[in-house]
């Protein structure tokens, strides 16, 4: 399975959530998310969350997982744990801790892909 993105890389200057993502035709829910960074300024964070819901329509107040607040460039991966959900969105929020009266500014994506799975063999005697 390629990639496929929740949220293609875009700018980011406010808190928002990405379009629903349907799980429904990927047969395997051993799933990794990719988060990335690709352009931050100093003196902000970005807090990234991942919903699931089985219709699509319905979400849970807590997420199947989360990213810890980033405030750097660079790419971060989290494997999903298993659940029944068929639909994914991920939910950000930003933050500024400066005076300045600036508005956030990054610029990231989110994608998620089937992770390897490593498989222990028995080795011959």
């Amino acid at each position: 399975m390629l990639p496929n993105f929740l949220v293609e890389e875009t700018i980011v200057r406010e808190s928002g959530q990405s379009a629903v993502f349907d799980l429904t035709n990927h047969y395997s829910r051993n799933l990794l998310v990719t988060f990335g960074i690709t352009h931050a300024v100093e003196r902000e964070s970005i807090d990234v969350d991942i919903y699931g819901s089985e219709d699509g329509r319905t979400w849970p107040l807590r997420p199947l997982a989360s990213f810890t607040p980033k405030s750097y460039c660079g790419t971060y991966d989290l494997r999903l744990p298993a659940c029944g959900a068929g639909y994914l969105k991920a939910v950000w929020s930003v933050q500024r801790w400066s005076r300045a009266e600036v508005q956030p500014f990054f610029r990231i994506y989110v994608c998620v892909k089937e992770a390897r799975v490593r498989t222990m063999t028995a080795g011959a005697a």
